[in-house]
């Protein structure tokens, strides 16, 4: 069974404000996506399940994200789409897991995805890894004290000269752009959240740039 802090998560993401940089365009613009934020119980209290997507790919090449893509016609909505991802991309048996909601559509205009953030408990936990080798490079169960340790937040500066943006360098990965934002805002929303330096500020590394500029 979910713990009450993930319920009650669930419940005010259900109807929190979309930021406006990541509204869906109000044409229906954009492919219907999702993406799994799993949680489960680890030996260091709450974690989430991370991926790294594979560099060979064309979007999003080589970055930190959540198990998820495209919605499918047979998969009965995002929340049936974030689960086969899972699946695909990690192994990942859905019968171990309990969803306990969804969060508002989040536009991502680079892949042009209308994006759900689907929430779960990860009660039965099975054995993952890195399934799709030509999706993914790494598969990480993340312990939410690592992200929310105030050495492991910074900010990242874009060359374009964008405001810098929410990031964590946890267990080897940068976690940024998207993916860092949602978790950002899920883990401040769930109470995890601990004061950290926001003057820290990064640029972002060459070679994450390159990758990004894939797509």
């Amino acid at each position: 069974m979910a713990p009450p802090w993930l319920t009650e998560l669930a419940a005010k993401a259900a109807h929190s404000p979309v930021p406006t940089a990541l509204r869906p365009p109000a044409n229906g613009a954009g492919r219907s996506a999702a993406v799994l934020l799993l949680f489960g119980e680890g030996p260091e209290g709450p974690d989430i399940l991370l991926i790294q997507r594979s560099s060979k790919g064309r979007v999003h090449a080589g970055q930190p994200a959540f198990p998820g893509g495209g919605v499918d016609p047979g998969d009965d909505g995002p929340i049936g789409a974030a689960l086969r991802e899972a699946q695909e991309e990690t192994g990942l048996d859905p019968s171990g897991v309990e969803v306990v909601g969804t969060m508002p559509e989040l536009y991502v205009w680079r892949s042009d995805n209308r994006v759900t953030p689907v929430l779960a408990w990860w009660h039965t936990p099975c054995a993952v890894h890195a399934a799709s080798p030509d999706e993914v490079e790494t598969v990480e169960r993340v312990p939410v004290a690592e992200l929310v340790d105030p050495a492991n937040r910074l900010r990242l500066r874009h060359p374009r000269g964008i405001v810098p943006s929410v990031a964590f360098r946890v267990r080897g990965l940068l976690v940024w752009g998207f993916t860092a934002g949602v978790l950002d805002g899920v883990l401040t929303a769930a109470g995890f959240e601990r004061p950290w330096d926001r003057s820290r500020v990064e640029d972002l590394p060459p070679e994450v740039l390159d990758l990004a500029a894939r797509g």
